[in-house]
């Protein structure tokens, strides 16, 4: 069918999203979020969706607030007949929501209810959930409340950290969307409410977030690890600098004082309220990462040997 369509999204989650939907669909416009300072110069520096539109040769808009006037003037200027979210930022307010004769429809990195809000992932891997999935959802003025179109499952393996997640996720979310919208726009689809008994909440997070408190289980730490890779990263200070973990895993060994710095086979470790944080890679301040082992081989005063 011929559907005027505009997509709204910013992060690398988002680009399977638009890539699939600029292959099937006639996209008429793409809003995403302003450039923002990134890296060691601080240079404005465009969204990945932002690349991706002018690839494809997209008009787009970077509204600081969507409820900007001219950015809703725009989007009537584009007269959708539907609007694809993914990873936008921003709240869609009932004027942009009942703006498309379709609606608005959502590309959320979980298996709503559950998960509901900005760091889905994160929370997943955080609460030790065996799985994870996709939901397609019509969006409503709450967030992430809407009646859901379809959902599909993804297991979460051990070694899965917030971004192999998150490419995960980002590809199955476009192929559902894609596999969802020509029964939904024909009407074969019901759209299910979600049970509100069983909603869980994923709030944003920021950087503080990282920090690692010993006085917590090594499993827990560990998630935490992998959670926050690669944002906001899981860290602690050693010898008055930050000391970023980039990958750890738990051992059930006994030790005595949370946070005390020791080595484990060879490897850096620190006590926890319930076995050692054993360190597989990290990176100190001003420094590359790099493997534990290469670590410990200049990191003088680090500890005692724990076997």
């Amino acid at each position: 069918m011929s559907l005027k369509v505009v997509f709204m999204g910013s992060p690398d989650f988002a680009l399977p999203t638009l890539q699939a939907l600029a292959q099937h669909y006639t996209m008429v416009g793409v809003v995403t979020q302003p450039d923002r300072p990134a890296g060691r110069g601080r240079a404005l520096t465009p969204p990945p969706i932002k690349r991706l539109a002018d690839e494809l040769g997209l008009p787009t808009i970077q509204p600081q607030r969507l409820r900007q006037p001219e950015a809703l003037a725009q989007l009537e200027a584009w007269a959708p007949d539907l609007i694809i979210v993914a990873a936008f930022g921003q709240i869609l307010r009932p004027a942009v929501l009942d703006l498309p004769q379709y609606g608005c429809v959502n590309v959320h990195a979980s298996l709503l209810p559950r998960g509901r809000g900005a760091a889905p992932i994160q929370a997943a891997i955080l609460n030790g959930d065996p799985e994870t999935g996709v939901t397609i959802m019509r969006m409503d003025p709450g967030v992430d409340t809407g009646p859901m179109l379809s959902q599909r499952a993804l297991p979460i393996l051990p070694d899965d950290n917030a971004g192999t997640l998150s490419d995960k996720l980002a590809a199955l979310g476009a192929a559902l969307l894609i596999e969802t919208l020509p029964p939904y726009l024909s009407g074969q689809i019901a759209p299910q409410a979600q049970d509100e008994a069983q909603a869980t909440y994923a709030p944003m997070l920021n950087k503080a977030d990282g920090l690692l408190d010993f006085n917590q289980p090594a499993q827990a730490l560990a998630r935490r690890v992998r959670a926050f890779n690669p944002w906001p990263g899981a860290f602690t200070t050693w010898q008055d600098q930050p000391l970023k973990i980039l990958r750890a895993h738990a051992v059930p060994d006994t030790c005595t004082v949370p946070g005390t710095a020791l080595v484990y086979q060879g490897l850096p470790a620190f006590c926890t309220a319930e076995g050692l944080l054993v360190l597989d890679e990290l990176q100190p301040a001003g420094k590359k990462p790099q493997p534990g082992k290469a670590f410990l081989q200049g990191a003088r005063g680090w500890g005692q040997s724990a076997v």
